[in-house]
């Protein structure tokens, strides 16, 4: 992050008064990387009436973030940069530092002079990769600081030091305590940091994931088996190290394609790793053994199901829950497209027509689940063709992606209607299903040949 060429702070600056740069935006500053989200401390005047005025002034939109609180948001006109604006607790520099969550997010900075504020040794925690909780008492006094911690290990790829470990443990059950919409926000943010898979192995040993995640309470149930070499838990972290994996050394146009932001305010890769966590939540209400066989017959549909109802209660959008759920609902497609008796030109299609925007985040979590299962069954050379096939799905979902374009719409819902002399119905709603399968199947491709399949159908 380099301060004299962030307009933000150019804009900042040019107001005149007194102004702190805070938190992650400092400790940003000091790492070099680029901030797009300010926190600052506005001294003298009403953080209220400055953010209005500053957003006045900069064609930017203006939110109330927190009233009680006095924190107020401004968006500024590009829709990527913006500012969270507050005056300091009781007007005291000193006394908001002491207030907050990690040493990490306690230094300020002086926006005029440059002149940084380090009550807590918060830069030196900073170059030693520690994160470290300023007080148990400002944990307690907001328990979402807990899964900050450990967001901001998962993100930065920090340790969390021995003492704030025992205080986030000993106080993870006041984790029912925030709202699920702030929880929400914490757990991708979380998934979206390359040490997610580590960190959730912490947050268990600490009590977090049941509290945060009761379906795995029953995934915890079920053991390796010759399939698996980990037991379901750990087969399930695993399938988020790998994810990990796969996106670091990936084509460009995976990595690219998982960085995108379209929904959810995270990237795509932070809910398919939440996907994969979660891609087997269902194998436990499925579970048969016969002999040494362990089989979950239709645990991808169930999972989905659960997931469902889950994500709803936890009020995530429906955007979030409807990728979540394809993905876990067809998390084993991918595989089975490259295992058909003739894989050709025509297969491919169909997957890639049914996987739409999303044939690439599901060859990556079945490639995922592939690594993660290794048990005396699986041999190497198992691994090796199931990677091998689905890396040839990937290329030619890549090459062929350019020149794709949406499947035509080749009767409605009336013209249906008239052909068959019905009502609205589900007998209706049957054959609109039908016709786009045969379309998928590159059986009807004009509208003739649609009139004709639904003349002909017998059903």
């Amino acid at each position: 992050m380099n301060l004299e060429n962030d307009f933000v702070i150019n804009r900042l600056r040019q107001t005149g008064c007194k102004i702190y740069l805070v938190g992650g935006t400092v400790r940003d500053f000091l790492t070099g990387k680029i901030n797009h989200d300010k926190d600052i401390i506005i001294c003298g005047r009403s953080a209220c009436e400055f953010a209005k005025e500053f957003a006045d002034n900069n064609n930017a939109s203006f939110i109330v973030l927190d009233k009680i609180n006095n924190i107020y948001r401004v968006v500024m006109e590009d829709k990527i940069n913006y500012v969270d604006i507050t005056n300091p607790v009781n007007n005291s520099l000193e006394e908001d530092i002491k207030r907050r969550d990690l040493t990490i997010n306690s230094l300020a900075m002086d926006l005029t002079t440059g002149e940084i504020t380090d009550l807590l040794s918060g830069r030196k925690d900073i170059e030693a990769g520690i994160i470290r909780a300023v007080s148990e008492k400002n944990i307690i006094d907001d328990p979402l600081r807990i899964m900050r911690a450990y967001r901001f290990a998962s993100v930065l790829g920090f340790k969390i030091e021995d003492n704030t470990g025992k205080i986030l443990k000993k106080h993870a059950g006041l984790m029912s305590i925030p709202a699920v919409e702030r929880i929400n926000t914490e757990i991708l943010k979380l998934f979206g940091g390359k040490d997610a898979g580590k960190i959730l192995l912490e947050m268990d040993k600490n009590g977090l994931i049941d509290i945060l995640f009761p379906v795995m309470i029953d995934v915890k149930k079920v053991p390796s088996n010759t399939h698996h070499h980990l037991d379901l838990f750990h087969h399930s972290i695993e399938t988020v190290k790998q994810i990990q994996n796969i996106y670091e050394n990936g084509l460009s146009e995976l990595r690219s394609h998982l960085d995108c932001v379209d929904f959810g305010g995270e990237t795509r890769l932070a809910h398919l790793k939440l996907a994969g966590f979660l891609h087997d939540i269902g194998k436990f209400s499925t579970w048969t053994i016969e002999g040494e066989r362990h089989r979950f017959i239709k645990h991808d549909e169930v999972g989905a199901d659960i997931a469902k109802t889950m994500l709803l209660k936890q009020k995530f959008s429906k955007k979030q829950i409807e990728y979540i759920c394809f993905i876990i609902r067809n998390h084993i497609y991918p595989s089975a497209v490259i295992s058909s008796p003739a894989v050709n030109d025509k297969i491919y299609m169909r997957y890639i027509r049914r996987a739409g925007d999303c044939a690439l985040d599901l060859i990556t979590i079945a490639k995922a689940d592939r690594l993660s299962a290794r048990g005396i069954e699986v041999s190497d050379e198992m691994v090796g063709n199931n990677i091998s096939g689905l890396e040839k799905l990937e290329q030619y979902y890549i090459d062929i992606k350019p020149s794709l374009r949406p499947l035509p719409k080749l009767l409605s819902g009336n013209e249906i209607m008239e052909l068959r002399g019905l009502k609205p119905s589900r007998e209706l709603g049957g054959l609109i299903k039908k016709l786009h399968e045969a379309q998928l199947d590159g059986i009807v491709q004009t509208k003739e040949d649609a009139i004709r399949y639904i003349q002909l159908d017998k059903s």
